[in-house]
């Protein structure tokens, strides 16, 4: 499953133990396993090897540009969102015509930077944004590249804030409206739609919604053609699940042996964006135990990291397996929240944030810990450092990436002068 196990009791991260990187580096610390990474990269890429497709890493799921740069070196191309991703995956040595460019509110500047960086497609999510890229390719006297993203309609069954590719949300096209915007723009002059993307949701454990959604993309497909629209492209999207809790995620092959037939010799382009899927476990969260707090009945584990670090379990109340790193005759059986042992307490963990609602676990059950001690946060590599903040003015937190027993260090915490270094570089207004 992913590069970190129990050794003596102990967690270690490939033939590091976590204690001594800790100890080293210091907490809270994200920690990364780079085999994890090269693993389920190639897994994925072995399990869709009969449609060659492209595989674009989504850098919003994890966005250092050293875990970019290791993941180029296998092939992957990059799902991007914003300017600021297209610069990353740029720095970390991307092929350009590996750049899919995604997002429902790219800005002129953002365009133009990514045409000059001649990006390979974009996604565009609404006919306002065609008018945007088809004015701004006639400018510059070049033409876009472009699929259009749809909604399918269909309930991936996912959190609600997850859930992508359903009427009523900001991305995408509604299927009744698609075939027009084809008319309009599949052969236009400056934006030329030449795909169609999809992406449902995340994470996406219903193997039949991918059915669904592709075979009515399909439709699509096969539609403008008899118009006379040729559309050689189809991006799937990503939304392949990670296992959070044990083996709730299908395997790569699971959602392939569905997806493959589905377009097995129908000379499609196919582009994947997977990020959960090949992050997810390849990074835990180190954090030392500050306190220990009674209130109500309640036990509370006060830890160095927090919300800042790791959002998630706030903002969709998600489950992550908490665990002391020195575990003892307490070695975890999987990552689920039921262990076989007599001696648990029931407890909260918590963050130093001024907030209620800045918790890592809520309810678990742990073993007993003291002051001083370090917990793992797992399947934290993706959608965690990523959205991070400095809220109560706390630097955010180290990465390491871990090789074997080799650490290497590739994001330095944050001091408090880098909390105020944008304050002080101001000027003196319009004049």
């Amino acid at each position: 499953m992913d590069g970190f196990d129990y050794r003596n009791g102990q967690l270690w991260c490939e033939s590091a133990p976590a204690e001594k990187l800790a100890e080293h580096f210091g907490t809270p610390l994200y920690v990364y396993s780079q085999h994890t990474f090269q693993e389920h990269y190639q897994t994925l890429r072995a399990a869709f090897a009969d449609l060659d497709p492209l595989i674009c890493f989504s850098v919003k799921s994890c966005q250092n540009i050293h875990i970019l740069n290791l993941l180029r070196e296998l092939g992957s191309g990059f799902d991007v969102v914003s300017g600021g991703e297209v610069f990353r995956a740029l720095h970390a040595g991307a092929d350009p015509q590996k750049i899919v460019y995604a997002g429902v509110g790219k800005t002129d500047r953002e365009v133009h930077e990514a045409l000059t960086a001649n990006i390979g497609l974009f996604n565009v999510e609404s006919e306002s944004e065609c008018a945007q890229l088809d004015r701004l390719a006639q400018e510059r006297g070049t033409v876009i590249n472009a699929a259009l993203r749809i909604n399918p309609n269909v309930d991936p069954k996912t959190h609600k804030y997850t859930a992508t590719g359903r009427r009523g949300t900001k991305f995408g096209v509604d299927l009744p409206d698609v075939p027009g915007v084809l008319r309009r723009w599949g052969g236009g002059t400056g934006l030329r739609i030449r795909g169609l993307h999809l992406h449902l949701g995340s994470p996406v454990h219903e193997l039949a919604a991918y059915a669904t959604g592709i075979e009515r993309t399909l439709e699509l497909i096969d539609a403008a053609k008899r118009e006379g629209i040729e559309l050689d492209t189809l991006d799937i999207g990503g939304g392949y699940g990670a296992h959070y809790q044990g083996s709730e995620a299908p395997a790569p092959q699971a959602y392939a042996d569905v997806i493959v037939p589905l377009l097995h010799n129908r000379g499609l382009r196919v582009i994947l964006e997977p990020g959960r899927a090949i992050a997810a476990n390849a990074g835990v969260l180190l954090t030392r135990v500050l306190h220990l707090k009674q209130s109500g009945g309640r036990t509370f584990v006060i830890v160095d990291a927090s919300m800042n670090e790791l959002l998630r379990p706030a903002l969709y109340g998600a489950y992550h397996c908490v665990w002391p790193v020195q575990a003892g005759r307490h070695v975890p059986v999987g990552r689920g929240p039921e262990q076989p042992y007599d001696d648990l307490v029931v407890c909260d963990v918590v963050g130093p944030v001024c907030e209620s609602s800045d918790f890592l676990a809520r309810d678990r059950q742990l073993p007993p810990v003291q002051r001083g001690d370090l917990l793992a946060v797992f399947t934290s590599g993706a959608y965690g450092i990523v959205m991070a903040s400095q809220y109560n003015s706390r630097p955010r937190s180290a990465e390491l990436l871990v090789n074997a027993a080799e650490p290497r260090l590739i994001r330095r915490r944050e001091t408090y002068a880098d909390l105020i270094r944008y304050e002080e570089e101001t000027g003196n207004g319009m004049g």
